[in-house]
């Protein structure tokens, strides 16, 4: 049943309070492997309107290929409330130059909806991760950066980027 905090997205989703981060999806009923769950959507946006947003703060951007964005900020665009997870349940599959994030195992009726949201490694000290999970980095790290299988080599890698970014900041410029 909806009630004022959760909105019925289809037949398989409902938005409502998450513990990961704002609002997340959550499943309704059990959702089998490779069903496709909800479609991200929003205006696409060339790369230049694409930095601009950036900019502006828009965290609701979604790479499609080298000439378009998806701005998901959109109130319309359920797949925004899909939260990262270092232990996703599912991921995103671009066709047709549509987004639509699919399941990648099981899931749970209640369990929330949660994919990467494989980020680039550079920077990853600004995007903390607060997924939960047993094996969860800390950071939001794309996925292939979270293949790296052994996590003191990860680890170590983390370190020495934060520390090459620390010596950027206190170097004094040269005039």
């Amino acid at each position: 049943m909806e009630n004022s905090k959760t909105r019925i997205i289809n037949s398989f989703v409902e938005v409502r309070a998450s513990i990961i981060h704002g609002l997340g999806c959550f499943a309704i009923e059990s959702i089998p492997d490779g069903q496709r769950i909800v479609e991200y959507s929003g205006p696409k946006l060339n790369p230049e309107n694409t930095r601009k947003a950036l900019e502006d703060g828009n965290q609701y951007i979604f790479y499609l290929d080298s000439n378009y964005s998806v701005d998901g900020s959109v109130m319309s665009n359920s797949g925004r409330y899909v939260n990262h997870s270092c232990d996703p349940n599912c991921a995103s599959d671009i066709v047709s130059g549509r987004i639509w994030i699919d399941a990648t195992r099981d899931i749970a009726k209640g369990e929330e909806i949660t994919m990467n949201y494989n980020y680039e490694f550079e920077g990853f000290f600004d995007r903390r991760c607060e997924c939960g999970v047993k094996d969860c980095l800390g950071y939001m790290i794309a996925e292939d950066h979270i293949s790296v299988k052994d996590p003191k080599k990860l680890l170590s890698l983390m370190i020495e980027m934060s520390n090459d970014v620390a010596h950027q900041k206190n170097r004094q410029p040269v005039c």
